[in-house]
């Protein structure tokens, strides 16, 4: 690739503000620890667009009886494993979980397709399909009956089309989110204008389907959201905060429990006001840290002293 095509993908993902994922198969190279989404991103795009984030993907890791789910970590439109989860991923490795991520939605019909760092761009519905085979593939590896997924953005909301319509529901016990793009969203408004005007359609080839899929009132969402938000038997937690701008407004993340599911709504910033994580910085953030290692063992909250959220100042990406 050309030093100006690897530097249109990083003007590219900072204007049009977005998250995504490639093959299922894992890359036999490790990246380095991250401190943030920016440096990461930077890895992917100018170094390597196809290794693991650290503590991923040991195919010989059994899960323990404290943690018996392995997590697996599904990564947002435009973004890939590495530069979603290098942070997450070891925090998670380190405190006893067997952790797994995968490369999604890969496809080179749209222009920002052919971007190798860029991915989960494909069709959501195939995309789900690629996750299905994926959570097989960890369950037959680790032994276990169960995984508990955590996902940013459409890798938050992608596992409820793999939930509801690929056999997931009896797979998943905790699906954890993370700005998800639940209920769609306006893009600040940018995409309710486009729809208003009929540019969704010449958008597809620039931005690939997935991006289409995620404005507010598309087809998909509208056929993913019918008949409640929630599966019976899954934990739901959906984590926001009030400086996305790539899910808006925040709170069209937001859940609401149907028959036989749990959802807790969490808002980085309540409790926290120098919390200005947006977007892309809220998987790099060591309060939604502490949040997703509460939701992936509950017990954890109630049994530790001093288990409160960490309240540090976090800036945006963007």
């Amino acid at each position: 690739m050309s030093r100006l095509k690897r530097r249109l993908s990083v003007v590219l993902l900072a204007a049009l503000c977005a998250v995504g994922v490639p093959a299922v198969a894992a890359s036999a190279a490790t990246g380095p620890p991250n401190p943030s989404f920016a440096s990461a991103f930077g890895y992917s795009a100018f170094v390597d667009a196809d290794v693991d984030p650290p503590g991923a993907n040991d195919w010989s890791c059994r899960p323990s009886s404290r943690h018996p789910e392995p997590v697996v970590l599904v990564h947002g439109t435009w973004e890939n494993r590495y530069d979603n989860w290098a942070f997450i991923s070891p925090a998670l490795k380190a405190a006893g979980y067997c952790v797994f991520a995968l490369d999604y939605g890969d496809e080179a019909d749209s222009a920002l397709g052919k971007i190798p760092a860029l991915k989960g761009t494909g069709d959501i519905r195939e995309s789900a399909k690629e996750l299905a085979a994926y959570v097989d593939r960890v369950r037959s590896a680790t032994g276990s009956a169960k995984v508990d997924i955590v996902g940013h953005s459409q890798g938050g909301m992608m596992p409820r089309q793999y939930l509801k319509f690929e056999g997931g529901a009896g797979k998943v016990d905790a699906l954890v989110t993370l700005g998800a793009t639940h209920h769609g969203t306006t893009l600040s408004g940018i995409g309710s204008l486009g729809k208003t005007f009929g540019l969704l359609g010449v958008a597809e080839p620039l931005l690939g389907p997935a991006a289409i899929q995620q404005v507010v009132g598309s087809e998909f969402l509208t056929a993913l959201n019918a008949g409640g938000d929630t599966v019976p038997g899954v934990h739901y937690t959906v984590i926001a905060t009030k400086y996305d701008e790539v899910t808006t407004p925040y709170g069209s993340t937001f859940l609401t429990a149907g028959p036989g599911a749990t959802v807790k709504n969490i808002t980085l910033q309540n409790g926290c006001p120098i919390d200005f994580s947006d977007h892309l910085s809220m998987s790099y953030g060591p309060r939604t840290l502490h949040y997703i290692l509460n939701a992936l063992d509950p017990a954890r909250a109630g049994t530790l002293p001093g288990m409160l959220a960490p309240c540090v100042p976090r800036g945006p990406v963007l």
